[in-house]
């Protein structure tokens, strides 16, 4: 049996803890096992690497991918998925094994349908794939964006100023949300519910009337402007997957505010809180999924994605996991609230 396994999609701490698992549960079994480099890219154009255990059994605490990755979609070429059928036969492979999000799963679906024997593991710091807990990534992102909030606002007591954090999340706020809530932002502005300039603004004034500073304001990449047409942007190209580059409501919103005469300052993270070690929940979780879906290769169960559920690993077909995207439950945000007054 020879397995195949790649990451796909923006890069997450957790990866490479999925990998070697993948790898550690292969030999157990007999599996031969080959890497795909640089997602489905890799798949158009056969580039692979031979895995062995003893080659990977440290990489656990590494941040990013060993196997690299890419945001190349088969979907988009005339002969992409064609192509990757074929290659997938030329590497002699009985199973592919797809770590990503909604995008690299959307293909990994696509091939199943066509036949191929695929399994999907979850991935995005977003946490926005449906059907599971948690994705891998988000855990270590969250907790990388705390602690650059809370950073901040030791600078921000020091000048009394109103800081703007913008953080990744281009369709739905959990990274925002809960990075915020656990290092006691003042205000979170998420995707899932679009704001007016003017509330916020109102906020600001009665939080220094009432005499507080410093004041933090957490945004979400995605955030909607109410009455304004789509997100912000930095510019209007789009990638394979139809994604526009998204950046800028921080800075947009921190201006706004300065208007009204209060010395406000935008600060954006951004990528930063994909680097660096995984938390050991990422590195756990990631850890049991690549054991779950080297266990459903062995089983012959194919078109499905491992996802966690209360604590418990389970498998959900791909064409459910990606019906809708997970969005911020609007009552978790209202208790968020209680914090927003």
């Amino acid at each position: 049996m020879k397995v195949g396994v790649l990451t796909g999609g923006g890069d997450a701490p957790g990866l490479n803890a999925a990998i070697r698992a993948v790898v550690k549960r292969c030999e157990k079994y007999g599996f031969e096992v080959i890497g795909i480099r640089h997602g489905w890219a890799g798949m158009l154009n056969k580039e692979t690497v031979a895995l062995k255990y003893e080659d990977v059994k440290n990489i656990v605490g590494r941040g990013g991918t060993i196997l690299k990755t890419s945001r190349t979609n088969p979907l988009k070429s005339p002969d992409g998925i064609e192509r990757v059928i074929k290659n997938f036969k030329d590497l002699g492979l009985d199973a592919l094994i797809a770590i990503g999000g909604d995008d690299t799963l959307s293909v990994a679906k696509a091939l199943s349908e066509r036949g191929l024997n695929i399994i999907g593991i979850p991935k995005t710091i977003d946490n926005d794939v449906s059907e599971t807990d948690a994705t891998i990534g988000f855990d270590t992102a969250v907790n990388s964006a705390m602690e650059i909030i809370e950073k901040l606002r030791d600078m921000a007591e020091s000048h009394d100023r109103v800081i703007v954090v913008e953080i990744m999340g281009r369709h739905a706020g959990w990274i925002a949300l809960h990075s915020g809530l656990a290092a006691g932002a003042d205000l979170i502005l998420i995707p899932e519910e679009p704001f007016k300039i003017e509330d916020v603004i109102n906020f600001v004034k009665r939080k220094i009337e009432a005499g507080q500073k410093p004041i933090i304001i957490v945004v979400a990449e995605g955030a909607l402007i109410a009455d304004y047409k789509g997100p912000i942007t930095k510019d209007s190209s789009v990638d394979q997957f139809g994604h526009v580059r998204l950046g800028g409501i921080g800075e947009f919103l921190a201006k706004e505010i300065g208007k009204a005469g209060v010395e406000t300052r935008a600060i954006t993270p951004a990528h930063i809180i994909r680097g660096g070690p995984p938390t050991a929940f990422d590195r756990l979780m990631a850890t049991r999924y690549g054991i779950a879906a080297v266990d459903l290769v062995k089983e012959g169960r194919f078109g499905v994605m491992v996802a966690l559920r209360s604590c418990k690993i389970v498998t959900v077909p791909l064409s459910k996991a990606l019906e809708k995207m997970k969005s911020v439950d609007i009552e978790l945000y209202n208790e968020a609230k209680t914090f927003f007054e």
